[in-house]
Formats: C-alpha cells, structure tokens, sequence
C-alpha cells in the first residue's frame, strides 16, 4: 500500500511539474512573440528618427565641403528640409563610395542621399520616389581634338568607382560596351574632383560623368573644359534606403516630406541656390 502511495504521489508530481513546465514554455513563446512584434513595430517606426545621410562630401553640387569648412550641397539641403518637416534630425555622413552598401546594412548610416541613380539598382534598395533628371555625359578639355563619342577611340578615359557611368560603360548590363571596348583604357578613382584634376593634368584624355557634376565643373572652369554633345544615359536620382521595413517607412515619410517641398516652392528654392553650379530645375527636377 505504501509503495502505491508513493507511486501515485510521484506521478501526481511528475504531472504537475510537465503541466507548470509547459505553462511556463507557453508564457515565454507568448512573451517573445510580443516581444519580436513590438521589436518589429519599433524597428519600423520613424517617430523622433534621426536621418543619418550617407553621402559622398566630393560630389558637388549634391555634397561637398564648402567655403566655410562645412558640409553642404544640393542633396544635403534637401534631407535637412525633410527631416525638419518630419521633425527629424538630420546628421550627414561622409563616406567612401564603395563602402555605401557595408555601412547602410550595418545602420551606420540609413539613407544614401547623394545624386544616387536608381536605374539598374532597384533590387538593392528601398527608393523613394525620383526627384531628379540625370544624364550620363563626358567631358574632355576645351583644347582636345575629341568632339564625338567616336573620337573616344583608343583614349584614357576615367570614371568614380560604383558609379553610374562605370555600370554603363562597362558594367555587367553595360550599355556603352562597344564604346567602352575600343577605349585605351578606362580607369576608376574614388571621387570626380581628383578626376577632373587628373583630366586637367592631361593623364586622362576624359571623364565620364554625371550631367551635374560636368555642369558643375565647367561652371567652375569654363575655360578648361568641353561637354560632347551625345549622352552616355539617361536616367534618375532617387534616395536608396536598406530593404527593410524601417527602411520602407522612412522613405514613405521622404516621399510625403518631398511632394510638400514641392507644393510650397522649397524645392524650387534649393535648386535655384545652385544654379551657378549647373542645377537647372525646370529642366531637371521631375518630381510634381
């Protein structure tokens, strides 16, 4: 009699230590599902967000060091005006190029505001809408005897690393791969400036560029340099973000932020600012 006693008693706690243990199980699954969903809720929520803006600070007129020591541009301005409306703040960061998608997966930064080209990167990012017209073009010197994409023919022609003239000329979709092939010599630097320097010197025969940065460059020096007249491309500026939900937030916020500058003439205002670096809006701004 004792042994069944104590059996049964044994049993009796056996299962009421299964049944607290699954009880216990249940609470923690119920207690990390809220826990991932609020996670989820918070990750994706942009309320008090700091705008931390990756850009290129030798990409006038989009970001660049100004005058005064500090960072500015056309790009630059825009992020501040959307994260004021949005009651952000807005924090630009400096980076290499090449390291652009490193530095926006890891939350280093979590936008790429910078005269970003969205054709041919749509699988890569979030992107708000595009905001801005952009050509492909090259720019020689003003004393050079190339005045035709044919004329390219057996020159040194440079280009910034990851860049949209390098996808075109010789990327794995290049379209310009038949120019790009009867080149001496494409070359690839981390910035235009040193770019320009380079063509300036005579090491390169040209560079192939953004309409912007071209526009910027000869307006800064239109004694030195010549445009061709054929594009390279066409295509458009967009803002890149990371392909998460965070991500899609913010640049539905961007999208709303944008339309308003639109509406309330900010935007007009902030092109106009860089006319005199070869920002036109009527002619390039295409977001209504």
């Amino acid at each position: 009699m004792k042994k069944r006693i104590i059996a049964t008693a044994a049993a009796c706690a056996l299962a009421l230590s299964v049944f607290a243990l699954a009880g216990c199980t249940g609470g923690t699954s119920s207690a990390s599902s809220s826990s991932s969903a609020a996670s989820d809720a918070t990750e994706a929520s942009t309320d008090g967000l700091e705008l931390i803006v990756g850009f290129d600070n030798s990409y006038p007129p989009y970001g660049y060091i100004g005058e005064d020591g500090q960072y500015t541009g056309l790009d630059l301005d825009l992020a501040q005006a959307v994260a004021d409306m949005n009651g952000w703040t807005m924090t630009p960061y400096p980076i290499d190029w090449d390291a652009k998608d490193a530095l926006l997966n890891e939350g280093t930064i979590n936008c790429i505001w910078n005269g970003f080209t969205m054709e041919g990167r749509e699988g890569d990012y979030t992107f708000s809408d595009p905001y801005m017209l952009n050509e492909q073009v090259v720019v020689v010197r003003a004393d050079s005897d190339v005045n035709s994409l044919e004329d390219l023919a057996d020159k040194v022609v440079i280009t910034q690393i990851d860049s949209a003239a390098y996808d075109v000329l010789a990327g794995d979709e290049a379209a310009q791969a038949d120019l790009c092939a009867s080149f001496k010599q494409l070359d690839t630097i981390s910035d235009y400036n040193n770019a320009f320097m380079q063509l300036q010197a005579g090491t390169v025969d040209a560079v192939a560029c953004d309409l912007s940065i071209a526009a910027y460059q000869m307006a800064a020096n239109p004694e030195l340099y010549k445009q061709l007249d054929e594009a390279l491309s066409s295509e458009h500026y967009a803002v890149g973000f990371a392909k998460t939900e965070q991500g899609e937030a913010i640049a539905e916020k961007v999208n709303e932020a944008l339309a308003a500058l639109v509406a309330n003439g900010q935007a007009k205002e902030i092109c106009d600012k860089y006319a005199s670096n070869g920002v036109d809006y009527e002619a390039n701004w295409v977001l209504k």
